[in-house]
């Protein structure tokens, strides 16, 4: 039953507890208290201890964060981690160049000594977290003032850290959940020695593209390999030839049994944001006016950084993974928008709204704590409008501009008195990656936007000099200002770093008055002047009305139905093998082969490439001990509720073994950030079966999976 529904009922029939399959992103510490009698009912055959436990090796031992933003996990006991092609694309990409085209070719080393280091990339594994709710809100007292309370809160939070911290290499964070209704300490352990070991070509790892991205069906081998190494006592350390290996405490063990639907699935990651808890207002807003800007702001920068790549391979190779990082947004909005209004969202969380107004309604203590929050509500988001717009302008449009962001990271290293080695290297990296006519064909096309949408009062100055010395032309006028500035060349940038390392007040002079930085210092200063404080005093606000609401819903609620949105730290989702009809007469199953990989192969799409090997293979039907029936599995769908972050999470069979390797939504489903449908909402994932097909058939890599623990059907 879907949640709005269940809040409702929730009031007319008074202690029922309706259980949700399938919704939800659980905390893994919790789920001994409030989950895993459903989980186990479900089809689940582990204990809760198995899957999160500080006194036993689990399975939260074998998931890493992978870099920034993705999961990995470990599947060998020699430190190897498997995560998804898009989330190690960035490595793949800094290796790549013209010559040796790892993207367009892919990458195996067919030995240790051939693994490729990654000065950027790191995993994290989470070593234990706890309830800090109590320490945290030590000190807080009634009607304190908000900006006083935040002060202790931070005070509190600190204190905890460095306790947990105090004598040892681990790393940690005190997060807030329910809107700060609760706290969680977690604390870290990095490893930054990561290797790039295989990752197959970007016709395969992305096979479909733009074209399938957030679409089933799906054939996609959406995945990439490294390995972890470690100092001699198998401690995190810096890259060295000396390292060794990484021994994890705990890896995965491998399923080729496969899957049938109805089968039960389990995904433990680290999905990044979602908002289920919005009110009405919020979510008219996201469908008529924020997503669609956003969406046309991009939609102008995806055509420029396409025009280029098609015109040069060496463009290609530098935008390729920007240009993915900017149209996975761009796409998942579409479908967000076609959810949402599929499933009358506004109209249901008005509903919500009105079930509550009447809970708060049959309790004078209700009354008085919550009578006013819908109210609240409706003037916060009246106040809010035009600061929202404004923000969201500024960042798909100024910050659109890489110079631009180029210049931030300029300005801030010069505060820190940074390194002038450590500066060149963040020069060289940045210029490794840029084309300039790609930036000025940005600039000018994200400038002539804002101009059109935003009032007069929010035009930098700059802007009269376009419209007077340029007759409006954004594009001469951005010709002309990066022929102009210091930073939009490679040797000219260079002498400003050894300018800097020498005399550092006439840098900050050059800094200054280069051209480019004083645009971005007038946008800079119209928003400290305009909207900036405003802006954070509303979102102030509005921060202690949803943590007001949800602790009323809380309060309505038995706390194991109502799951805290992501916040970047482990979570646990639980569900099934199953299709599900898009619309009316369309009816999807849930897994693919390679029969329709070689279909849409057919059709000529730029986007459906195929490697000649990867053909030659399917045609002589050479699955090895992959394939079922003289088939060759791809990818499934499965009912997990993920977002954001969840890219390169396991998903896991009911005794806990690797069955796939999650990579995307479809895209009818991608309003699962603020409104999960069990009817519609489905995760994809690539076939763990068709990954050692690649590594083992395609690549020849087979050492890889002799590896691995296999368990086989049987």
């Amino acid at each position: 039953m879907k949640r709005e529904l269940y809040l409702f009922l929730l009031i007319l029939i008074a202690g029922s507890q309706i259980l949700r399959a399938e919704e939800g992103m659980w905390i893994p510490m919790l789920i001994e208290k409030y989950h895993i009698e459903d989980m186990q009912e479900a089809g689940l055959n582990l204990s809760a201890d198995d899957i999160y436990s500080i006194n036993q090796d689990c399975l939260k031992d074998a998931i890493v964060i992978f870099g920034r933003g993705c999961t990995g996990e470990m599947i060998s006991g020699e430190g190897l981690v498997l995560s998804n092609h898009h989330c190690g694309e960035g490595a793949i990409q800094s290796h790549s160049s013209v010559e040796h085209d790892y993207l367009s070719n892919g990458f195996w080393a067919m030995s240790r000594a051939e693994e490729l280091p990654n000065s950027e990339l790191s995993v994290t594994y989470l070593r234990y977290m706890k309830d800090v709710s109590e320490e945290v809100s030590d000190g807080l007292i009634q009607g304190m003032d908000p900006q006083e309370r935040q002060r202790k809160i931070d005070q509190n939070s600190v204190e905890i850290v460095r306790e947990a911290i105090e004598g040892n290499h681990f790393s940690a964070q005190v997060k807030p959940f329910y809107y700060g209704n609760a706290y969680y300490l977690f604390v870290y352990e990095e490893f930054r020695d990561v290797r790039l070991v295989g990752a197959p070509p970007t016709s395969i790892g992305n096979f479909g593209a733009d074209n399938d991205n957030w679409m089933w069906p799906r054939h996609t081998g959406d995945f990439s390999l490294f390995r972890v190494y470690a100092d001699g006592d198998n401690q995190p350390a810096d890259y060295s030839l000396d390292n060794k290996p990484y021994k994890p405490r705990k890896h995965l063990e491998v399923n080729l049994g496969g899957i049938q639907e109805g089968d039960f699935t389990m995904v433990l990651g680290y999905p990044a944001s979602t908002s289920q808890y919005l009110h009405s207002e919020a979510v008219r807003s996201m469908i008529e006016e924020s997503l669609p800007m956003k969406i046309g702001l991009r939609s102008q920068r995806l055509g420029i950084m396409d025009k280029h790549m098609l015109g040069s391979d060496e463009v290609r190779i530098q935008y390729s993974h920007k240009y993915r990082r900017v149209s996975n947004a761009w796409k998942k909005w579409q479908g967000m928008i076609l959810g949402l209004e599929r499933n009358h969202v506004v109209d249901l969380k008005k509903e919500e709204e009105a079930a509550f107004q009447l809970w708060v309604e049959q309790d004078d203590e209700r009354v008085m704590k919550y009578g006013e929050l819908l109210e609240e509500f409706s003037e916060l988001y009246k106040e809010m409008a035009k600061y929202s717009v404004a923000t969201d302008m500024y960042g798909e449009s100024v910050m659109a501009v890489e110079l631009f962001r180029q210049i931030m990271a300029i300005r801030s290293m010069m505060m820190k008195g940074t390194d002038t080695d450590i500066m060149k290297s963040g020069m060289d990296r940045f210029f490794k990656d840029f084309h300039r006519p790609v930036d000025v064909d940005i600039f000018a096309a994200m400038m002539e936007a804002y101009e059109k949408e935003m009032p007069a009062l929010y035009h930098p100055e700059f802007f009269a000099e376009v419209k007077k010395k340029f007759d409006g032309d954004f594009h001469a006028y951005a010709e002309k200002l990066y022929s102009k500035t210091v930073f939009a060349n490679k040797e000219s940038s260079a002498k400003f770093v050894e300018t800097w390392s020498v005399d550092q007040d006439k840098a900050q002079a050059i800094f200054k008055k280069d051209p480019i930085s004083i645009c971005l210092d007038q946008f800079r200063e119209i928003f400290a002047l305009n909207i900036t404080e405003e802006n954070r005093r509303i979102e102030g606000k509005e921060e202690q009305v949803y943590k007001a609401y949800m602790a009323a819903l809380l309060e309505m609620s038995d706390e194991s139905f109502l799951y805290p949105d992501a916040n970047r730290t482990m979570r646990l989702s639980y569900g099934t093998v199953k299709g599900y009809q898009p619309r009316d007469g369309v009816v999807y199953s849930p897994a693919t082969t390679m029969k329709g990989l070689m279909e849409k192969r057919k059709q000529g799409h730029a986007d459906y490439l195929v490697p000649e090997k990867l053909v030659s293979l399917y045609e002589d039907k050479d699955f090895g001990l992959y394939g079922v029936n003289g088939s060759m599995p791809v990818c499934f769908i499965a009912s997990n509720h993920t977002s954001g972050g969840n890219s390169g999470s396991p998903v896991l069979d009911a005794e806990g073994r690797l069955i796939g390797l999650n990579f995307d939504r479809e895209w009818e489903g991608t309003m699962s950030d603020v409104f999960y449908d069990p009817d519609l909402c489905r995760n994809i994932a690539v076939d763990i079966r068709y990954v050692l097909f690649i590594i083992d058939k395609y690549a020849g890599a087979g050492y890889l999976v002799d590896e691995m623990d296999i368990h086989t059907a049987e």
